[in-house]
């Protein structure tokens, strides 16, 4: 042993070795022989429960973000037929006037058209794949179930 002078003032709890000893013994991690790993344990009910929140609740998400974006795109969908509208109306005026101006005029009423015409196309492939994530959502959600 240390003299009282030299004793560390630390220690760990363990003042036996470096493993407790246990007078019963003990079942480590490896599960002991006839235990029944098929049956569902509470813990395995527990985490479907979970999943099955975590679905409910990223469908509940899911059907929010699509209300908007259909919203969104009915909006859109009435400015760009304004903006359609508007562009063929430059579009006559540049063919009868043909000034240089007129056509600058039509080309600058087309290009917002174009780009109108792309988030437009934007806004429909995030509304197609919404729908199809919250089919398989749907899916999952029955698999769970």
């Amino acid at each position: 042993m240390f003299p009282t002078s030299l004793k560390p003032e630390w220690r760990n709890g363990r003042r036996d070795g470096l493993k407790i000893r246990y007078s019963k013994g003990c079942v480590g991690s490896t599960p002991t022989s006839g235990t029944n790993m098929d049956t569902p344990t509470l813990t395995d009910v527990n985490l479907r429960g979970v999943a099955q929140r975590l679905i409910e609740k990223r469908l509940r998400r899911n059907s929010e973000t699509l209300k908007q974006l259909h919203i969104e795109l009915a909006v859109l969908d009435e400015q760009l037929e304004a903006l359609r509208d508007d562009a063929r109306e430059k579009e006559l005026r540049s063919l009868v006037s043909e000034t240089p101006l007129a056509l600058h005029e039509f080309r600058d009423a087309q290009k917002h058209v174009d780009a109108v015409e792309d988030q437009y196309a934007h806004l429909q492939k995030s509304i197609r794949d919404l729908t199809k994530d919250q089919d398989d959502l749907l899916d999952k959600l029955g698999r769970n179930s």
